[in-house]
């Protein structure tokens, strides 16, 4: 198992340049770490971890005879989800030149498209000289996907298969490339990874190659007062009535945005590295150290996260990143808010843990512990945090 845990204390980023299209290219910060293991004395804040991360009373029916897993390929029906995704070019540009400036991988192979959506990828590896390509997609897009493939006349090429893809059969035994774009916010949030590399399992042969094969996530933070008091000490005062109870729930779900690179005030650190060609389903649940270092004199208002992908089975490794120094994605960051404001001076280490795992109601969502502690000259705080994407 080549998925690991990591926290940086004295090595420096090295620069990897992707590039994901021919006149742009985007700088990628990695950071090559070594694990420590971190003792922190913490306060437990805002709930019971047996009651914050799940939610007892939530249902996987949503309503009628639906669950929620229905709701999430509903979902992607609705042609808005991928005209977004389509038009985020870092993503959908650096696919296409993963396929189309390493044709060699592609020609003359059975591919396997997981999650094809309108089946876009499936179109770029047509186009290289797959010798088939099998699309999988569960939502009702599959039958537009369908007609999109018969109007571009690859309809002789691509098979497009409707149904979930733990329930399907391919009328082949194995493929030799997985392809797909299964990554969510926070990297891991809808859980679409264990249908990945259930398809790895059950299909591919050996030395065979997912696209694509790495990807990390990252963790830094930042001043961000104004937005923080916008979004959740609103709920304080609200027309002059307490509405704080609201305050707690906006404090546990993790806010999808756009940060500034301005705001952020400390490194950024390597939390985990997943090798999607090796890894098993548990190693999505982890729990990786940190250590974020003030490179300047500020406050602390929020952790934010953010991911990577790699494709190194490429002549040229390519790829993306998602973080607040790179071109923006539809992915954008997620901003996790404090408890407390962290008063922070040049060269001061916030210390702590992430610990990432699926909701055990509802395995699309994920749950998040924070543990972070600082004994810095204006400030000293312990405490633990609970999130859940939602």
């Amino acid at each position: 198992m080549d998925s690991t845990s990591t926290s940086n204390h004295d090595i420096k980023p090295s620069k990897i340049k992707f590039h994901y299209d021919d006149e742009e290219q985007v700088e990628q910060d990695e950071t090559v770490t070594e694990s420590s293991n971190i003792e922190i004395n913490e306060d437990t804040s805002m709930c019971d971890p047996t009651t914050a991360a799940v939610d007892d009373d939530d249902s996987m029916v949503v309503g009628g005879d639906k669950t929620s897993a229905d709701y999430y390929f509903d979902s992607y029906s609705h042609f808005g989800i991928h005209e977004e995704m389509l038009k985020d070019v870092v993503r959908t540009k650096t696919y296409q030149n993963v396929i189309y400036k390493n044709s060699f991988l592609f020609k003359d192979k059975v591919v396997l498209d997981v999650g094809a959506g309108t089946g876009i990828l499936s179109l770029f590896c047509a186009k290289v000289g797959a010798k088939h390509v099998y699309a999988i997609e569960c939502s009702s897009m599959a039958d537009m996907a369908q007609e999109i493939v018969k109007r571009n006349g690859f309809s002789d090429v691509i098979t497009i298969i409707k149904g979930k893809v733990e329930e399907i059969d391919l009328p082949i035994p194995q493929v030799d490339i997985i392809i797909s774009e299964w990554m969510g916010y926070f990297l891991l949030y809808e859980n679409m990874l264990d249908t990945v590399l259930y398809a790895r399992d059950k299909w591919l042969v050996k030395d065979g190659l997912v696209l694509p094969d790495k990807a990390s996530l990252c963790l830094t933070a930042i001043e961000d007062a104004d937005y923080k008091e916008d979004k959740i000490e609103f709920w304080n005062s609200v027309y002059g009535f307490d509405m704080s109870c609201i305050r707690k729930q906006a404090m546990m779900e993790p806010l999808v945005d756009t940060v500034d690179q301005n705001q952020i005030v400390t490194n950024c650190q390597l939390l985990k590295t997943m090798d999607i060609s090796k890894m098993t389903s548990g190693d999505a649940s982890f729990t990786a150290p940190f250590k974020l270092v003030a490179e300047r004199d500020d406050y602390i208002h929020a952790f934010v996260a953010y991911f990577d992908v790699s494709f190194t089975r490429c002549h040229k490794l390519m790829g993306f990143s998602t973080g607040p120094k790179s071109r923006g994605t539809h992915w954008k960051q997620t901003v996790l808010y404090l408890e407390d404001v962290i008063s922070v001076c040049q060269g001061e280490a916030v210390v702590g843990s992430m610990t990432v795992a699926p909701n055990r109601k509802n395995p699309r969502d994920v749950d998040i512990m924070l543990k972070y502690s600082l004994n810095g000259r204006h400030c000293h705080v312990s405490r633990t945090q609970y999130y859940r994407m939602r």
